[in-house]
């Protein structure tokens, strides 16, 4: 006997789901129905009678691939006029990366004895604001005036340095020492290189930005580099990315190494260079030329041999006799840090053939100036990785 109070359908498992309460007719109008004029107002749809496709486009028409072309062209030249216009920027960002991988050496040696990644940046930021002010304090006053002394004592020293028979003779053919000499004694010599006051203060002003700008995107590099390495290997394939990784850490490591290493032998090359200066009696030149050989010293290849020539034709424009000393000082040193000092700071770090050192070296100085010199070497480590363990690897098993 069926009970008149009982629901129309049965209970259970297979009974029919409620319907939740959805409001009352004026509420759904209010929720559905946007107002006039509204941007979420719904498309107008299409009768039974007009919805049909239209007849396809055809790709293989002249006008397509005009316009395709065109379009292309344009945008490749908007993009080239873009990076060229922010080549500025782009420079900045690649230094200041490859700084932040350089001295990440430096805060993995913190984390491996129990520094967080945090505290370690930190450390390593005030070690170079320490550096640079103990540059700029206590060798900045000193370097100025043998700078100056340089720069006052000059045309002295071209004038003793015509005073050699086969120099002069070089000099009476090609009057490389007359033009110098001519310059430097030209009262308006300093106005026209370095530019006037307002020019050499704009100068200064534009040098202190870059650098605090380049300081502070290797900060945040060097403490957001695990992020950005990840985010890096994320865009290669699942099936790739574990090599991908071994790869990119590889490369990273390499380009830490041999950063840290360039610069110790840089500094190496300062420090042999001011006391070998201080020894023959150039006291007043030691610490510019100094600061020369261990700048241009972090340029591979070249940088030592024109750092080490500067100083030569220093010392041999002040004496015969401390000039041959010069001479024989740094065959001596330069054949001691290619065979000796060089190889051991880079046993670890890069292993690429003397040819292609030069190679590199070349056409990174070519493309990129003094930048494109510096990064040449790590960009030719990593490239020679990716070909042996890539393309060589690929072709033994093929």
């Amino acid at each position: 006997m069926v009970d008149p109070a009982a629901p129309d359908h049965p209970a259970g498992d297979d009974a029919a789901p409620r319907t939740a309460h959805a409001g009352t007719p004026d509420e759904l109008a209010a929720v559905e129905t946007p107002h006039a004029g509204s941007l979420f107002d719904a498309p107008p749809l299409a009768s039974a009678g007009e919805a049909h496709l239209g007849r396809p486009f055809s790709r293989t028409a002249s006008f397509y691939r005009g316009f395709v072309t065109t379009f292309g062209v344009l945008t490749a030249l908007v993009l080239a006029l873009a990076i060229r216009a922010a080549s500025d920027v782009l420079v900045y960002l690649l230094i200041a990366a490859f700084l932040a991988v350089g001295l990440n050496p430096l805060v993995e040696f913190a984390i491996r004895r129990g520094i967080s990644r945090a505290w370690a940046v930190f450390a390593v930021a005030v070690l170079i604001l320490g550096i640079l002010t103990a540059i700029v304090i206590v060798v900045g006053g000193v370097l100025r005036t043998q700078i100056q002394t340089l720069i006052d004592d000059a045309p002295q020293l071209i004038s003793d340095l015509r005073k050699h028979k086969s120099i002069a003779h070089l000099d009476s053919k090609y009057h490389i020492l007359s033009n110098l000499q001519d310059k430097i004694s030209d009262p308006s010599f300093l106005t026209d290189y370095f530019g006037g006051v307002f020019n050499a203060g704009l100068s200064v002003l534009n040098g202190v930005a870059t650098t605090v700008i380049v300081f502070i995107l290797t900060l945040y590099f060097l403490a957001t580099l695990p992020t950005l390495k990840i985010a890096l290997y994320s865009l290669a394939p699942a099936s790739r990315r574990e090599r991908v990784g071994l790869l990119g850490d590889e490369i990273l490591r390499r380009v830490g190494r041999y950063v840290i290493g360039a610069f110790v032998v840089a500094l190496t090359a300062g420090t042999v260079s001011l006391l070998f200066l201080f020894s023959v009696g150039l006291a007043e030149y030691a610490l510019p030329l100094a600061l020369v050989v261990a700048l241009l010293d972090l340029v591979p290849l070249v940088g030592s041999i024109l750092g080490a020539s500067i100083v030569c034709i220093v010392c041999l424009a002040n004496s015969l006799s401390i000039g041959i000393a010069a001479i024989v000082f740094y065959l001596i040193y330069e054949t001691l840090e290619a065979y000796v000092i060089y190889p051991r700071v880079m046993r670890s770090s890069v292993d690429v053939p003397e040819y292609v050192t030069i190679i590199a070296v070349l056409l990174g100085g070519t493309i990129g100036g003094i930048v494109g010199a510096l990064l040449a070497l790590p960009i030719g480590a990593a490239a020679i990785l990716l070909v042996r363990e890539v393309w060589v690897r690929r072709q033994d098993v093929s």
